[in-house]
């Protein structure tokens, strides 16, 4: 054993990762620096203690193919308008990000319950979207596109057996039309939400973007609003109004792209880990039978089994336009 919080990370990121701190703290006396654990973002995060204040610090593990150049002007945007934890060092090149530490609560303590915390939702996305516009990197159906194409070469899934979701896929990109971009997470998971006790923070920027509205209020619907009543609760925080019939007709076509691209990012993670022969069937559980599966430990949070078991849920609900399902406890942090 090690009491080395760094043993993980490379020479170089090791120096990245004391520079930060060095910068940050100059000569204060460091009290304590740990890894923190949870995430499934791939990143190296960690809790760093010094003078009676906590950070942390973030360093990415290996570049993805997809890798957005622009979250770190995006992350700094956001912690400026007071959306994200204030900064204190980023280095683009590095790769590496110093900032504040939120002890936060569940979000299921929130005050109103689920109404209540639909509706912040909403209202913080309003708020984010109203702040000076993000880069631009990529057409959300062509990332969309790009993801599910690696999925369908992977050799996971039997010939053809991806084609209906494929054609589909196809329809919605010849009728997408986006409205006018603006600054986008465009990753609101209850993972990346935190609640200090008072208010919401969003962390983990490494998907922000200028990006179509409706992508992070399709993401945020589908993880926070799990009936009709909570749904129009966030809606209205969001827009101030009712939606009229043809921003819901958008709405659930933009939804259908969000789920697709988590069934993609699910079906990447399971198709690393090695099997006897391509998947033959597209069978998803229930909800309550994946929870059922997670409570008895007959699936395991972030294994390759059940991110394929939860690729297969996003895509049922993708061709369908059921609700998809809930992550577990153990995906939210």
């Amino acid at each position: 054993m090690t009491n080395d919080p760094f043993a993980a990370l490379s020479e170089s990121q090791r120096h990245t990762a004391e520079r930060a701190i060095a910068v940050v703290l100059g000569a204060a006396a460091i009290s304590g620096v740990r890894p923190l654990t949870g995430g499934v973002s791939g990143a190296f995060v960690f809790l760093v203690e010094a003078s009676g204040r906590r950070f942390v610090l973030r360093i990415e593990g290996s570049a993805s193919p997809l890798r957005n150049p622009h979250q770190y002007l995006s992350m700094r945007i956001a912690a400026e308008e007071g959306i994200a934890p204030q900064l204190h060092y980023f280095d683009v090149n590095d790769r590496v990000v110093m900032m504040d530490f939120i002890e936060d609560r569940p979000l299921e303590t929130y005050p109103g319950g689920g109404s209540g915390l639909a509706r912040a939702i909403g209202a913080m996305l309003k708020e984010l979207q109203g702040v000076p516009l993000f880069p631009y990197f990529v057409h959300y159906p062509d990332i969309v596109k790009r993801l599910w194409a690696h999925v369908c070469k992977t050799g996971l899934f039997v010939e053809g057996l991806l084609d209906e979701a494929s054609g589909r896929l196809e329809q919605i990109c010849r009728t997408y039309g986006s409205e006018n971009c603006v600054s986008s997470h465009n990753d609101v998971l209850p993972r990346n939400i935190l609640f200090d006790g008072k208010r919401l923070w969003l962390i983990d920027w490494e998907s922000a973007y200028r990006n179509d509205p409706l992508v992070d209020v399709a993401t945020a619907l589908d993880n926070f609003a799990s009936s009709p009543e909570l749904e129009e609760a966030l809606l209205f925080a969001w827009l101030g109004d009712e939606p009229d019939a043809l921003l819901r007709d958008r709405l659930a076509q933009v939804r259908a792209l969000t789920r697709l691209y988590y069934a993609g990012v699910l079906f990447s993670a399971s198709a690393l880990a090695p099997r006897d022969k391509p998947d033959d069937s597209l069978s998803a559980p229930s909800s309550a039978q994946f929870e059922l599966a997670i409570r008895e430990r007959r699936l395991l949070a972030e294994t390759a089994e059940t991110s394929h078991v939860l690729g297969k849920m996003f895509l049922a609900s993708f061709l369908s336009g059921s609700v998809p399902p809930g992550l577990p406890p153990t995906y939210m942090r």
